[in-house]
């Protein structure tokens, strides 16, 4: 039995190799990775004069010195305020804990003479603008309150790793206190091969995007 030669091809037989050679060219190059579409995020990126910020959903220990009865836990609320004993209405959203205390003083000190306030914060979760996210393809996408000198093995370890269907070397960090400039990591490095050199601090309002990968 003979079989057809290259040349006895009809066009549409020879039309339908060539098609089946440009996917197997484009099935080989998307296993083989594609070259960051960012620059890879450096190493450092914490600040050193960090300090934390308070926001919705935080609580604040008020202690007031020598007054216990105007000493009190209260929530941060959703509008960003607090109410407490001789102070309402106070917004304490993206203040510090320090700042929070002077300005409490302020208004205690209409009814209290020299009020000496210290105020500590618990259940920490901060703003909006400074909490990490991670959406994609982790095994928990959430958000996370911002600790000084975080690392992105910090976040992952958090959050779960990735999931099955993760493109992890095609993951970034879009970094908002850069303008939204986007940076590469290589989460499967550092994950599945344990390559600390792709560990890199975060910053807060880092959102880290996790694709998923066709292959």
């Amino acid at each position: 039995m003979r079989f057809p030669s290259k040349l006895s091809l009809s066009p549409s037989s020879r039309l339908c190799r060539l098609l089946a050679g440009v996917a197997t060219i484009g099935i080989l190059a998307g296993c083989a990775g594609t070259a960051p579409a960012f620059p890879p995020a450096p190493a450092s990126a914490a600040s050193s004069d960090y300090s934390y910020v308070v926001g919705a959903g935080d609580n604040l220990n008020i202690v007031v010195w020598r007054n216990p009865e105007l000493s009190m836990a209260v929530p941060v609320r959703p509008d960003g305020k607090i109410s407490a004993p001789l102070v309402d209405e106070m917004v304490v959203q993206g203040k510090t804990s320090v700042q929070i205390a002077r300005e409490v003083e302020a208004v205690l000190g209409k009814y209290v003479r020299d009020p000496i306030v210290t105020v500590m914060v618990t259940g920490f979760v901060g703003p909006y603008s400074e909490q990490i996210r991670v959406v994609g393809e982790a095994a928990r996408p959430q958000f996370l309150p911002y600790k000084q000198q975080m690392t992105l093995l910090d976040v992952m370890i958090a959050v779960g790793g990735l999931t099955d269907f993760a493109d992890g070397n095609g993951a970034s960090i879009l970094r908002t206190a850069d303008n939204g400039k986007q940076y590469s990591v290589r989460l499967k490095d550092l994950i599945k091969r344990g390559d600390v050199s792709a560990n890199v601090e975060m910053r807060p309002g880092d959102i880290l995007i996790i694709p998923q990968s066709f292959f």
